[in-house]
């Protein structure tokens, strides 16, 4: 297949649809001759930071000499972006020929009487066959959606089960309390493995503790950061860790505060990767989260006026979001771009964050079934703002935008990632002219 072919053929994959459980993922990955069994881990559920944390721990890694695979979703500019090795994305050629021999592999699966693998599940499977040619160190792997049944799963070698905050969300998958749906992310822990998670809500501590306790694995939980001194393109932090070590004046460049707490969650995994044959020199540590990018979250793509783009699609996530904007951005006439999916806390999002903004512009992001509607969230928005306009695209909410706000406003764009892309792409055009 060439590239257009490819992406033909993973866009026939998404009519499956989700289809939760390991069987698929099992029968496909036999049928490559299980790829992922050649390989180390270090497996992030969670709720929100996941991908943040992916980051940071990746980075350092290869500032330590690994040869380092991540596995990341969803894809937010480019289908090959979920693959990646030392940070760069797989090439067109080699995800056509890793596909090629998932396609052929889906066949087989489907010929011997069971379904056929769904696109999740193709992209799983590819991501192992190409960081088992490429003969990854370690792979940084991060969960589609819950854990206990997502295709990630699969794996075995597991060395670090990372579980960023957990908060409430794909409800109508995971349940629709937070110990249910902690149940489900805690199920990346393997035995023996080492267990490191962020500061959780009591109902998900409890559970994590219970997996980790039945699984004979050490628990390791991160502290809160000391001496944060944030500003929006760099951050310092000092930070202890569990086993006493001291760091002082950790540097990071991702914005938003809360970006500091999974840095503090990285430096933790780092430490237990330290005691399983990965080890990793402070210098190495230092250089890898100052070194750590992260597009789409609270990422600043323009000035004057300030264009800030973030992935808050959940109640937890605005939470954070609110603080880092009262933070940064007291006295300053905010102007919102909103585009949320229907399956998600959209009106809990709008409710956090809804005082600070000066008017608020919402979209239909693009190309996703799952989208809410630009009108559909408009009228949930007028419910908390007095100014609450609808754009009929992408391109028209950033132009009303920029007609909006003065140069020294700021326009945050936010809510679900499949839409940021497009954005950031129209946003760059814009500032190049």
């Amino acid at each position: 297949m060439n590239y257009q072919e490819t992406l033909a053929y993973m866009e026939s994959l998404r009519e499956l649809g989700v289809v939760p459980g390991l069987s698929g993922i099992e029968a496909l990955c036999r049928e490559l001759g299980n790829p992922q069994e050649a390989l180390s881990f270090v497996h992030i559920a969670g709720t929100n930071g996941k991908g943040s944390v992916l980051a940071y721990v990746s980075t350092v890694l290869k500032c330590a000499g690994y040869r380092v695979g991540r596995y990341v979703s969803p894809a937010v500019f480019h289908d090959r972006e979920m693959i990646q090795v030392n940070g760069k994305a797989v090439s067109r050629e080699e995800l056509c020929a890793c596909m090629e021999a998932v396609k052929g592999a889906c066949e087989r699966v489907a010929a011997g009487g069971q379904p056929n693998p769904t696109l999740f599940e193709a992209e799983t499977a590819a991501a192992f066959l190409y960081f088992k040619e490429k003969k990854c160190d370690i792979v940084v792997l991060e969960t589609g959606m819950g854990g206990r049944e997502d295709a990630t799963n699969l794996i075995r070698n597991t060395k670090a089960a990372v579980l960023t905050p957990i908060s409430m969300d794909h409800t109508g998958f995971l349940g629709k309390t937070l110990r249910k749906i902690a149940y489900h992310k805690a199920g990346i822990i393997k035995n023996g493995c080492y267990v490191i998670t962020a500061p959780q809500e009591p109902e998900a501590m409890e559970v994590i503790a219970e997996e980790a306790e039945e699984k004979g694995c050490a628990l390791t939980v991160a502290e809160s950061v000391s001496k944060l001194r944030s500003g929006l393109e760099k951050q310092k932090f000092s930070y202890t860790d569990a086993s006493g070590r001291k760091y002082a004046d950790l540097e990071i460049t991702l914005g938003g505060r809360y970006q500091a707490e999974n840095a503090a969650l990285a430096v933790e995994v780092i430490g237990r990767l330290s005691e399983q044959g990965f080890p990793v020199k402070e210098s190495a540590l230092r250089r890898g989260l100052r070194d750590t990018v992260w597009p789409g979250r609270f990422e600043i793509l323009g000035k004057r006026p300030l264009l800030v783009i973030d992935g808050a699609h959940n109640e937890d996530a605005a939470k954070k979001l609110a603080d880092s904007v009262r933070f940064y951005f007291t006295n300053k006439r905010i102007i919102y771009i909103m585009g949320m999916l229907r399956d998600k806390e959209y009106e809990k999002v709008i409710a956090r964050t809804c005082a600070y903004a000066d008017q608020i512009i919402t979209l239909t992001p693009p190309g996703n079934p799952r989208a809410l509607s630009a009108l559909e969230l408009a009228e949930t928005a007028s419910g908390y703002h007095p100014r609450v306009t609808v754009a009929g695209s992408v391109e028209e909410a950033l132009e009303m935008a920029y007609l909006l706000a003065g140069r020294e406003d700021v326009i945050l764009a936010f809510g679900s990632l499949s839409y940021l892309g497009r954005l950031k792409r129209v946003a760059r055009s814009r500032l190049k002219k």
